[in-house]
Order: C-alpha cells, then structure tokens, then sequence
C-alpha cells in the first residue's frame, strides 16, 4: 500500500473501489453490445433453451432405463448425481461443438465469447463433480461456491483487480493490516485444512472403535481429544499460513477464556464432568443405569450429556454434571450381572418346604433366569394372613428389561401354585349389620 492509500479514509477508499467497479461495468458493457458480441450471447441462449428442452424430453426415459438395471446402491447414487447435471453436460457439449464450428466457420474473435463460456461451463462441471466428495454439506456449499468463483475470474481475467480491490477494503489494527483478501485467504484456508482434519479424524475414530483392547469410555476418549488436537492444529496452522500475527490472537483468546469461564460455567462444568467420567470409567456406553426415576442404557457419550435410551423408546439427555454429582445406580459398572427380588405369600396350611422348592423350580424354568447362578427362595416373616417369602434370582441382560423378566417369574410362580394346590391368601373381612340399637326384650317368664 502506498503513502496516497494510506492516507485515505474508508469512505473514499470505498468511493474509489465503486468508481472503479462502474469503470468495469462501463467496459464490458461496450465489449457486449458489439454485433457480434451479442449475436454470441443469443447463440448461447439459443444452446442453453435446447440443452432444457433435450433433457426433460430424454432425462425421464434414462432414469426409466437405469431404475430397470437393478444396480447397488453407490452405483445408483452415482447416476443420480450424474443426471442431475444432465441439462448442464448437454449445454456444455453443445457450446464446445458449436464453437468448434465457428472457429472453423468464421473469424476467431467472433466465437471468443463462446470459447469463454464453454471454458466456464466445463469448470463449473468439474468443480461440481468433485466437490460430490466433500461429505458435509455446508463445507461441500462453501467449497463449491468459492471454487467457482475463483475459477470465474481466473478465465474472466479479472483475478488480479479483484484481489487488489479486496486488498485495499482493509482496517488497520495496532500494527497489523487487516484486509477483505487476508480474510479470504484465512477462511480458504482454514477450512482445507479443516476438511483433511475431519478426513484423518474419521479414519483414526474408526480404527480407534475397531481396536477391542481400548475400553468403550477410553475409546470415546480417545476420539474426542483426537478430534479437538486435529481441528485445532488445522485452525492455528492456517491462520500462520496466511500470515495472522498468532501473538494478539492468544492475548485475545485468553481474554475469551475467562470472559467463558464466568458466563458458561454450566457448560465448563458439564465438559470437564465429561472427561472426569471417561478417565474414571465410571460409566461408558453400553451400561445400564439408574438415575432418579430415569432408567435405561447408555446410548453415547457426549462431551456436554450423555444419552440414555430407556425400555419406552425415549432418550433422556442427562448433562455430565449430573453424573458426578448425584446418586447413580449402575447396574453393569463391573459386570453385566443383576440380582432382582420378588415377594409373595402362601396360607399358613401350606408347607413351608415344598413352597420353596416349588418356587426355586418356577424360576429356574424362566427365560433369562440364570442357571449357574441358581435362584434361592427364604421365609422373610410371618404375616397377619400368610407366610412371607422372599425369591431371589439372577439376569445377565439388564438391558432386555427387569420389570418384564419379574412378570414371567410371578406367572411362573401363580402357574406352579396353581399345579401343586399352594393357596395364595387375600385379607377378609366380616361385615356385621346390627340393629336399631335398642336393648332386646326380656324374655317370658316360665
């Protein structure tokens, strides 16, 4: 920047840029409206009606054609995003035959327009296609929009006066130059970097998953601060790519630190609850918890919640600090086995003995109930109208259900008891209805 820019202020920095711009437009203005020139323009429009009217007339029949050919899914995917390019491939095809023609057919300046729009056309195409690979849609959008507007006015020939527009739209920040440009080639930048990030992150996350000597909450762990090491590396290193003085961004980013950690404590909170539950190992995907009046399985392990799917299809997001501070009951912390209990009664002329046997045997018939981990049965009390019994049995699935598993053993027991004659007492009670309260007559006397 020279002294005479230096010295400007904003407005007539942008006064300058705008007269600059309508200079332009003045200029391609005229180069249009020459007769060959537009001559050019309407051949284009002409290709352009036709390219329409062929693909709506053969894109149904070909789609018709590749729906019938019973290909897999990725080769399907592919021809649909062929296809729906087809108006575009046509126009292409046909603006590149018609200005061979007319390089043949006349002078080469009047098809030069059509040699410009074929080049941008076949730029526009393979940009389209390749950026298909890009699997995050806001990035494959930013992508695609910025490639093609650098390839625009790379073929327009009007790269250099944008960057020197964008160069000169600036504010100046202590000792640093900030410019429109500096900040496009961050954002370029950065978000290539980012993507190559997100390329390596996936990749390692699923080799992570794959190795089963790493615990589920260490391989979440894992993932996570891989995840946070390659995204910030990529953000750090594109903006000292482009130039960015790194020395005011950390004075700043701590300025943003304690700024976060007076107005998002809860959120602080919650994401150092999330790495003191995956290095502790407390809970991890898979488990089976209880929490309140929520219970269910551990679905993911988030770094702000964590989600529980419970035996009714709800998912229940449980923040991390929760968890680390109220009172949870995990019932596959160290193993997958749980123990359920289950109470009833017989009348007291049954015996003792054969109903305990008779219930040991209903249990151990249940599905899901464990074998090698035989179900024992024990007199708890002697009731006002029965004897009291306790039934303990063992599971190895809790995430199949307990309040199901308890149903099946009680049928069990009511069919058992049903079989043998046991009894199974209810509370009675005698209803006397009494006169009108007087006194009965004495009797005659002899």
């Amino acid at each position: 920047m020279n002294q005479t820019e230096a010295d400007q202020t904003p407005l007539e920095m942008l006064e300058e840029i705008l007269r600059s711009l309508l200079a332009w437009g003045e200029f391609y203005l005229k180069i249009f409206a020459r007769e060959w020139n537009l001559y050019q323009i309407l051949i284009a429009a002409a290709l352009f009606v036709g390219a329409a009217l062929i693909s709506r007339t053969v894109g149904p029949r070909i789609r018709a054609w590749a729906a019938a050919r019973g290909w897999p899914v990725w080769q399907m995917r592919t021809f649909i995003i062929v296809h729906r390019r087809l108006r575009m491939m046509i126009f292409t095809l046909m603006i590149w035959v018609t200005y061979g023609i007319m390089q043949q057919a006349t002078w080469p300046s009047r098809s030069y327009l059509l040699g410009v729009m074929a080049n941008l056309f076949t730029a526009w195409l393979v940009i389209a296609f390749a950026t298909r690979l890009i699997a995050n849609p806001l990035m494959r959008s930013i992508v695609r929009y910025g490639a093609w507007a650098a390839v625009t006015l790379h073929i327009l020939g009007l790269f250099d006066e944008t960057r020197s527009i964008l160069e000169r739209l600036a504010i100046r920040i202590g000792d640093s130059n900030l410019s429109v440009w500096l900040v496009v080639q961050a954002l370029i930048m950065v978000a290539g970097l980012i993507a190559i990030a997100r390329a390596l992150a996936t990749v390692s996350a699923a080799r992570i998953r794959r190795n089963e000597d790493i615990s589920p909450s260490m391989q979440v762990l894992a993932v996570k601060l891989l995840q946070v090491a390659l995204y910030g590396t990529a953000f750090f290193m594109g903006l000292k790519l482009v130039g960015v003085d790194l020395t005011g961004l950390a004075v700043l980013s701590g300025a943003i630190g304690v700024g976060l950690g007076f107005g998002l404590q809860k959120v602080v909170s919650n994401l150092v609850s999330g790495v003191i539950i995956l290095l502790d190992k407390s809970i991890k995907p898979g488990d089976v918890i209880s929490l309140g009046e929520t219970f269910g399985w551990i679905n993911a392990l988030g770094a702000r919640y964590v989600s529980i799917t419970t035996r009714d299809g709800k998912e229940y997001l449980i923040p991390n600090e929760d968890l680390i501070t109220g009172q949870v009951v995990n019932w596959s912390h160290s193993n997958d086995f749980v123990r359920l209990d289950i109470f009833f009664g017989t009348a007291y002329g049954d015996d003792p003995h054969l109903v305990r046997r008779i219930a040991i045997e209903a249990a151990q018939n249940v599905k899901r109930v464990l074998g090698d981990r035989p179900p024992v049965c024990h007199i708890v009390g002697f009731g006002d109208s029965s004897v009291d019994y306790i039934l303990r049995f063992w599971i190895s699935d809790p995430t199949g259900g307990l309040t199901n598993i308890r149903g099946n053993v009680y049928l069990a027991l009511w069919d058992a008891f049903k079989e043998h004659g046991i009894s199974i007492p209810f509370p009675q009670r005698e209803v006397r209805l009494l006169g009108d309260g007087k006194p009965p007559a004495d009797p005659l006397p002899d």
